[in-house]
Protein backbone atom coordinates (compact mmCIF):
# COMPACT_ATOMS: atom_id res chain seq x y z
CA UNK A 1 0.00 0.00 0.00
CA UNK A 2 1.44 3.19 -0.99
CA UNK A 3 -0.11 6.97 -0.20
CA UNK A 4 -3.51 5.31 0.36
CA UNK A 5 -3.91 3.10 -2.24
CA UNK A 6 -5.38 -0.49 -2.17
CA UNK A 7 -2.78 -2.91 -2.75
CA UNK A 8 -3.26 -6.09 -1.05
CA UNK A 9 -6.85 -5.79 -0.07
CA UNK A 10 -8.17 -7.77 -3.23
CA UNK A 11 -11.32 -8.48 -1.11
CA UNK A 12 -12.16 -4.74 -0.44
CA UNK A 13 -11.24 -3.85 -4.44
CA UNK A 14 -14.20 -6.39 -5.38
CA UNK A 15 -16.42 -4.47 -3.07
CA UNK A 16 -15.66 -1.87 -4.21
CA UNK A 17 -16.20 -2.80 -8.14
CA UNK A 18 -19.94 -4.16 -7.29
CA UNK A 19 -21.47 -0.69 -5.71
CA UNK A 20 -23.51 1.00 -8.32
CA UNK A 21 -25.83 3.81 -8.58
CA UNK A 22 -29.71 2.62 -7.54
CA UNK A 23 -31.94 2.09 -10.49
CA UNK A 24 -34.46 5.35 -10.21
CA UNK A 25 -36.88 3.30 -12.00
CA UNK A 26 -37.46 1.04 -9.04
CA UNK A 27 -38.01 4.35 -7.28
CA UNK A 28 -40.74 5.63 -9.51
CA UNK A 29 -42.48 2.50 -9.44
CA UNK A 30 -42.43 2.58 -5.53
CA UNK A 31 -43.73 6.21 -5.43
CA UNK A 32 -46.52 5.27 -8.09
CA UNK A 33 -47.35 2.58 -5.79
CA UNK A 34 -47.60 4.54 -2.66
CA UNK A 35 -49.69 6.94 -4.90
CA UNK A 36 -52.40 4.89 -5.08
CA UNK A 37 -52.72 3.22 -1.52
CA UNK A 38 -55.89 3.84 0.26
CA UNK A 39 -54.38 6.94 2.55
CA UNK A 40 -54.40 10.96 1.80
CA UNK A 41 -51.16 11.66 -0.39
CA UNK A 42 -48.35 11.81 1.30
CA UNK A 43 -49.85 11.38 4.65
CA UNK A 44 -47.27 8.87 6.39
CA UNK A 45 -44.66 11.05 5.77
CA UNK A 46 -40.97 8.88 6.58
CA UNK A 47 -42.48 5.96 6.62
CA UNK A 48 -44.07 6.68 2.86
CA UNK A 49 -39.86 7.46 2.33
CA UNK A 50 -38.44 4.61 4.36
CA UNK A 51 -40.41 1.70 1.76
CA UNK A 52 -39.22 3.84 -1.09
CA UNK A 53 -35.78 4.10 -0.18
CA UNK A 54 -35.80 0.03 0.95
CA UNK A 55 -37.20 -1.23 -2.20
CA UNK A 56 -35.34 0.87 -4.53
CA UNK A 57 -32.11 0.25 -2.11
CA UNK A 58 -32.67 -3.44 -2.86
CA UNK A 59 -33.68 -3.36 -6.19
CA UNK A 60 -36.63 -5.02 -5.70
CA UNK A 61 -40.70 -3.16 -5.66
CA UNK A 62 -41.64 -6.51 -4.00
CA UNK A 63 -38.92 -6.28 -1.52
CA UNK A 64 -39.93 -7.77 2.02
CA UNK A 65 -37.66 -7.25 5.56
CA UNK A 66 -35.92 -10.84 6.49
CA UNK A 67 -34.19 -11.20 9.74
CA UNK A 68 -32.91 -7.90 10.27
CA UNK A 69 -29.65 -8.02 11.77
CA UNK A 70 -27.31 -5.53 14.13
CA UNK A 71 -23.68 -6.16 13.66
CA UNK A 72 -21.72 -4.14 16.47
CA UNK A 73 -18.11 -4.29 16.08
CA UNK A 74 -15.92 -3.42 19.29
CA UNK A 75 -12.19 -2.17 19.46
CA UNK A 76 -10.05 -0.37 21.94
CA UNK A 77 -8.06 3.16 21.58
CA UNK A 78 -4.20 3.77 22.41
CA UNK A 79 -5.59 7.53 22.54
CA UNK A 80 -7.44 6.43 25.87
CA UNK A 81 -4.02 6.67 27.98
CA UNK A 82 -4.44 10.54 27.23
CA UNK A 83 -7.21 10.63 29.76
CA UNK A 84 -9.85 11.58 27.47
CA UNK A 85 -12.21 9.23 28.47
CA UNK A 86 -14.45 9.11 31.97
CA UNK A 87 -14.49 5.19 31.61
CA UNK A 88 -11.00 2.87 31.85
CA UNK A 89 -9.93 1.17 28.81
CA UNK A 90 -11.40 -2.11 30.52
CA UNK A 91 -14.64 -1.92 29.88
CA UNK A 92 -14.70 -2.39 26.54
CA UNK A 93 -13.75 -6.12 26.89
CA UNK A 94 -16.56 -6.31 29.99
CA UNK A 95 -19.04 -4.79 27.60
CA UNK A 96 -18.29 -7.34 25.12
CA UNK A 97 -19.40 -9.96 27.18
CA UNK A 98 -22.84 -8.08 28.57
CA UNK A 99 -23.37 -8.11 24.53
CA UNK A 100 -23.56 -11.69 24.46
CA UNK A 101 -24.93 -12.18 27.53
CA UNK A 102 -28.07 -10.18 27.21
CA UNK A 103 -27.56 -7.39 30.22
CA UNK A 104 -26.91 -4.68 27.79
CA UNK A 105 -29.00 -2.06 26.06
CA UNK A 106 -28.31 -3.04 22.76
CA UNK A 107 -29.29 -6.49 23.67
CA UNK A 108 -32.53 -5.49 25.03
CA UNK A 109 -33.39 -3.47 21.80
CA UNK A 110 -32.54 -5.52 19.24
CA UNK A 111 -34.69 -8.36 21.06
CA UNK A 112 -37.32 -5.45 20.46
CA UNK A 113 -37.17 -4.89 17.08
CA UNK A 114 -36.46 -9.14 16.52
CA UNK A 115 -33.65 -8.25 15.13
CA UNK A 116 -30.24 -10.62 15.79
CA UNK A 117 -27.51 -9.09 17.47
CA UNK A 118 -24.20 -9.80 16.25
CA UNK A 119 -20.92 -8.93 18.34
CA UNK A 120 -17.38 -8.71 16.59
CA UNK A 121 -14.53 -7.84 17.88
CA UNK A 122 -11.92 -6.71 15.63
CA UNK A 123 -9.39 -4.68 18.02
CA UNK A 124 -10.56 -5.05 21.67
CA UNK A 125 -7.22 -4.62 24.25
CA UNK A 126 -7.82 -8.01 25.96
CA UNK A 127 -9.29 -11.41 24.67
CA UNK A 128 -13.19 -12.14 24.45
CA UNK A 129 -13.56 -15.64 24.58
CA UNK A 130 -17.10 -15.62 25.62
CA UNK A 131 -20.03 -17.97 23.30
CA UNK A 132 -21.10 -15.76 20.73
CA UNK A 133 -18.52 -13.22 20.11
CA UNK A 134 -17.23 -13.34 16.54
CA UNK A 135 -13.39 -12.96 16.99
CA UNK A 136 -12.22 -10.95 13.69
CA UNK A 137 -9.21 -9.41 16.01
CA UNK A 138 -6.59 -7.87 14.00
CA UNK A 139 -4.36 -6.48 17.07
CA UNK A 140 -4.86 -5.73 20.16
CA UNK A 141 -6.40 -1.57 20.28
CA UNK A 142 -4.89 0.99 18.20
CA UNK A 143 -1.98 3.24 18.78
CA UNK A 144 -2.25 6.61 20.51
CA UNK A 145 -3.36 8.96 17.33
CA UNK A 146 -1.90 11.78 19.28
CA UNK A 147 1.28 10.14 18.79
CA UNK A 148 1.28 9.21 14.87
CA UNK A 149 -1.00 6.67 12.91
CA UNK A 150 -3.39 4.30 15.05
CA UNK A 151 -2.84 1.41 12.52
CA UNK A 152 -0.89 0.72 9.71
CA UNK A 153 -2.71 0.60 6.01
CA UNK A 154 -2.84 -3.45 6.37
CA UNK A 155 -3.80 -3.62 9.54
CA UNK A 156 -6.87 -0.81 8.11
CA UNK A 157 -7.57 -3.03 5.11
CA UNK A 158 -7.88 -6.47 7.87
CA UNK A 159 -10.32 -4.91 9.68
CA UNK A 160 -12.45 -3.35 7.19
CA UNK A 161 -12.22 -6.85 4.96
CA UNK A 162 -12.96 -8.35 8.96
CA UNK A 163 -16.46 -5.99 8.31
CA UNK A 164 -17.11 -7.13 4.68
CA UNK A 165 -16.48 -10.77 5.66
CA UNK A 166 -19.59 -10.30 8.74
CA UNK A 167 -21.99 -8.44 6.46
CA UNK A 168 -21.69 -10.96 3.53
CA UNK A 169 -21.92 -13.64 6.01
CA UNK A 170 -25.60 -11.80 7.51
CA UNK A 171 -26.65 -11.42 4.07
CA UNK A 172 -25.56 -14.87 2.83
CA UNK A 173 -28.09 -15.96 6.01
CA UNK A 174 -30.40 -14.07 4.36
CA UNK A 175 -30.64 -10.79 6.54
CA UNK A 176 -32.30 -8.07 4.09
CA UNK A 177 -31.50 -5.29 6.57
CA UNK A 178 -28.35 -4.31 8.78
CA UNK A 179 -27.72 -1.79 11.11
CA UNK A 180 -24.42 -0.48 12.97
CA UNK A 181 -23.48 -0.57 16.12
CA UNK A 182 -19.87 0.24 18.03
CA UNK A 183 -17.85 -0.27 21.42
CA UNK A 184 -14.59 1.24 22.40
CA UNK A 185 -13.41 3.45 24.73
CA UNK A 186 -12.45 6.96 23.63
CA UNK A 187 -13.76 5.98 19.93
CA UNK A 188 -15.31 9.89 20.38
CA UNK A 189 -12.30 11.35 19.98
CA UNK A 190 -11.04 9.38 16.88
CA UNK A 191 -14.26 9.64 15.12
CA UNK A 192 -14.38 13.36 15.58
CA UNK A 193 -10.53 13.24 13.97
CA UNK A 194 -12.15 11.50 11.12
CA UNK A 195 -14.81 14.03 10.54
CA UNK A 196 -12.05 17.27 11.08
CA UNK A 197 -10.46 15.04 8.39
CA UNK A 198 -12.69 15.00 5.91
CA UNK A 199 -14.77 18.28 6.23
CA UNK A 200 -13.84 21.71 7.17
CA UNK A 201 -15.15 21.79 10.46
CA UNK A 202 -12.77 21.99 13.45
CA UNK A 203 -12.59 19.43 16.01
CA UNK A 204 -14.10 22.05 19.01
CA UNK A 205 -16.95 22.28 16.52
CA UNK A 206 -17.38 18.74 16.13
CA UNK A 207 -16.14 16.95 19.22
CA UNK A 208 -18.35 16.43 22.15
CA UNK A 209 -18.17 14.96 26.25
CA UNK A 210 -18.40 11.32 24.79
CA UNK A 211 -18.90 9.37 28.08
CA UNK A 212 -19.62 12.20 30.36
CA UNK A 213 -16.42 13.90 30.83
CA UNK A 214 -15.74 17.44 32.42
CA UNK A 215 -14.61 20.60 31.12
CA UNK A 216 -11.43 20.20 31.93
CA UNK A 217 -11.12 16.96 30.04
CA UNK A 218 -13.16 17.91 27.22
CA UNK A 219 -10.72 20.44 26.99
CA UNK A 220 -7.62 18.15 26.90
CA UNK A 221 -9.57 15.58 24.56
CA UNK A 222 -9.77 18.85 22.34
CA UNK A 223 -6.59 19.81 22.02
CA UNK A 224 -5.72 15.92 21.71
CA UNK A 225 -7.67 15.99 18.73
CA UNK A 226 -5.95 18.60 16.98
CA UNK A 227 -2.32 17.29 18.05
CA UNK A 228 -3.64 14.30 16.14
CA UNK A 229 -4.29 15.78 12.98
CA UNK A 230 -1.17 17.75 12.97
CA UNK A 231 0.89 15.03 13.53
CA UNK A 232 -0.69 13.00 11.05
CA UNK A 233 -1.26 15.32 8.23
CA UNK A 234 0.63 14.21 5.51
CA UNK A 235 -1.47 10.55 6.12
CA UNK A 236 -4.89 12.81 5.64
CA UNK A 237 -5.06 12.05 2.06
CA UNK A 238 -7.69 9.05 1.21
CA UNK A 239 -10.32 7.21 2.69
CA UNK A 240 -8.40 4.11 3.28
CA UNK A 241 -5.10 6.72 4.93
CA UNK A 242 -7.35 8.66 7.10
CA UNK A 243 -8.84 5.78 8.57
CA UNK A 244 -5.44 4.34 8.91
CA UNK A 245 -4.06 7.51 10.82
CA UNK A 246 -6.89 8.69 13.22
CA UNK A 247 -9.02 5.78 13.31
CA UNK A 248 -10.19 2.82 14.99
CA UNK A 249 -10.45 -1.08 14.47
CA UNK A 250 -14.04 -1.19 15.00
CA UNK A 251 -14.84 1.90 12.58
CA UNK A 252 -12.84 0.23 10.34
CA UNK A 253 -14.89 -2.82 10.36
CA UNK A 254 -18.54 -0.80 10.13
CA UNK A 255 -16.80 0.92 7.19
CA UNK A 256 -16.66 -2.53 5.67
CA UNK A 257 -19.56 -3.20 6.48
CA UNK A 258 -21.51 -0.74 4.67
CA UNK A 259 -19.63 -0.75 2.09
CA UNK A 260 -20.40 -4.95 1.66
CA UNK A 261 -23.89 -4.17 2.27
CA UNK A 262 -23.87 -1.65 -0.53
CA UNK A 263 -22.50 -4.02 -2.99
CA UNK A 264 -24.72 -6.75 -2.32
CA UNK A 265 -27.71 -4.26 -2.36
CA UNK A 266 -28.81 -4.69 0.81
CA UNK A 267 -30.02 -1.50 2.93
CA UNK A 268 -27.88 -0.52 6.06
CA UNK A 269 -28.96 1.42 9.32
CA UNK A 270 -26.15 3.62 10.51
CA UNK A 271 -26.75 4.01 13.81
CA UNK A 272 -24.81 7.36 15.81
CA UNK A 273 -21.28 9.39 15.85
CA UNK A 274 -19.20 6.67 15.69
CA UNK A 275 -21.11 4.93 12.90
CA UNK A 276 -21.39 7.78 10.70
CA UNK A 277 -17.62 8.67 11.14
CA UNK A 278 -16.81 4.69 9.11
CA UNK A 279 -20.68 6.32 6.91
CA UNK A 280 -18.10 9.26 6.06
CA UNK A 281 -15.28 6.81 4.92
CA UNK A 282 -17.50 4.74 3.13
CA UNK A 283 -19.10 8.01 1.25
CA UNK A 284 -15.94 8.94 0.25
CA UNK A 285 -14.63 5.38 -0.88
CA UNK A 286 -18.04 5.56 -2.93
CA UNK A 287 -20.56 8.30 -3.44
CA UNK A 288 -23.08 5.81 -4.10
CA UNK A 289 -22.79 4.49 -0.60
CA UNK A 290 -25.46 7.33 0.19
CA UNK A 291 -28.48 5.89 -1.36
CA UNK A 292 -28.46 2.73 0.56
CA UNK A 293 -27.89 4.09 4.32
CA UNK A 294 -30.90 4.97 6.32
CA UNK A 295 -29.25 7.39 9.35
CA UNK A 296 -31.09 5.99 12.48
CA UNK A 297 -30.97 8.92 14.71
CA UNK A 298 -29.28 12.72 15.95
CA UNK A 299 -26.70 11.79 17.99
CA UNK A 300 -26.63 14.37 21.43
CA UNK A 301 -23.16 13.87 21.36
CA UNK A 302 -21.57 17.72 19.74
CA UNK A 303 -21.31 18.38 16.18
CA UNK A 304 -23.23 15.51 14.61
CA UNK A 305 -25.90 17.31 13.95
CA UNK A 306 -23.22 19.75 11.59
CA UNK A 307 -22.14 15.98 10.09
CA UNK A 308 -25.65 15.11 8.65
CA UNK A 309 -26.17 18.20 7.23
CA UNK A 310 -22.66 18.08 5.76
CA UNK A 311 -23.60 14.59 4.02
CA UNK A 312 -27.19 16.34 3.20
CA UNK A 313 -29.31 13.63 5.13
CA UNK A 314 -32.19 13.75 7.74
CA UNK A 315 -31.99 11.24 10.62
CA UNK A 316 -35.46 9.32 11.18
CA UNK A 317 -35.03 9.89 14.79
CA UNK A 318 -33.85 12.76 17.96
CA UNK A 319 -34.29 11.21 21.08
CA UNK A 320 -31.19 12.67 22.52
CA UNK A 321 -29.45 9.32 22.75
CA UNK A 322 -25.73 9.06 22.43
CA UNK A 323 -24.65 5.58 23.98
CA UNK A 324 -23.52 4.17 20.45
CA UNK A 325 -24.20 0.15 20.69
CA UNK A 326 -26.24 0.04 17.95
CA UNK A 327 -29.21 1.08 19.78
CA UNK A 328 -30.34 3.61 17.62
CA UNK A 329 -30.20 1.25 14.77
CA UNK A 330 -32.52 -1.00 16.76
CA UNK A 331 -34.99 1.38 16.89
CA UNK A 332 -34.67 2.64 13.64
CA UNK A 333 -35.78 -1.06 12.15
CA UNK A 334 -39.23 -0.21 13.83
CA UNK A 335 -39.80 2.85 11.55
CA UNK A 336 -38.44 1.22 8.55
CA UNK A 337 -40.09 -2.19 9.11
CA UNK A 338 -43.55 -0.28 9.46
CA UNK A 339 -43.06 1.74 6.48
CA UNK A 340 -41.99 -0.90 4.23
CA UNK A 341 -45.35 -3.13 5.98
CA UNK A 342 -47.34 -0.27 4.93
CA UNK A 343 -46.20 -0.12 1.61
CA UNK A 344 -46.74 -3.94 1.05
CA UNK A 345 -49.80 -4.54 3.14
CA UNK A 346 -52.24 -1.31 2.54
CA UNK A 347 -54.61 -1.89 0.14
CA UNK A 348 -55.21 0.75 -2.85
CA UNK A 349 -57.54 2.56 -3.56
CA UNK A 350 -59.38 0.57 -6.03
CA UNK A 351 -58.48 -2.54 -4.56
CA UNK A 352 -60.62 -1.79 -0.77
CA UNK A 353 -63.49 -0.04 -2.88
CA UNK A 354 -62.83 3.52 -1.76
CA UNK A 355 -64.13 6.43 -3.69
CA UNK A 356 -61.16 9.14 -4.35
CA UNK A 357 -63.99 11.77 -5.83
CA UNK A 358 -64.56 13.23 -2.05
CA UNK A 359 -60.52 13.68 -1.83
CA UNK A 360 -60.67 17.04 -0.58
CA UNK A 361 -61.49 15.71 2.88
CA UNK A 362 -58.39 14.01 3.17
CA UNK A 363 -56.95 17.29 2.72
Amino acid sequence: MQNGKIMNCSKLENILSKIKLVDKKVAMKARKKLDLLAIPNRSLGVLEECAEKYVTACDNIDAKIHKPTILTFAGDHGVAEEGVSAFPQSVTQEMVKNFVTGGASISVLANYANAELKVIDVGVAGDCPYEDVINKKVAYGTNNIALGPAMTIEQTEAAICAGIDVAETAICAGSTLLGTGDMGIANTTPSAAIYAAFTNLKPQEIAGRGTGIDDIVYKKKIEIIEKALEVNKNLLTSPLSILSAVGGYEIAGICGAILAACANKTPIVIDGFISSAAAICAINFDKNVLDYCFFSHLSAEAGHKKILSELGVRPLLDLNLRLGEGTGAALAFNIIGAGVEIFNKVASFEDAGVSTSGSELYE
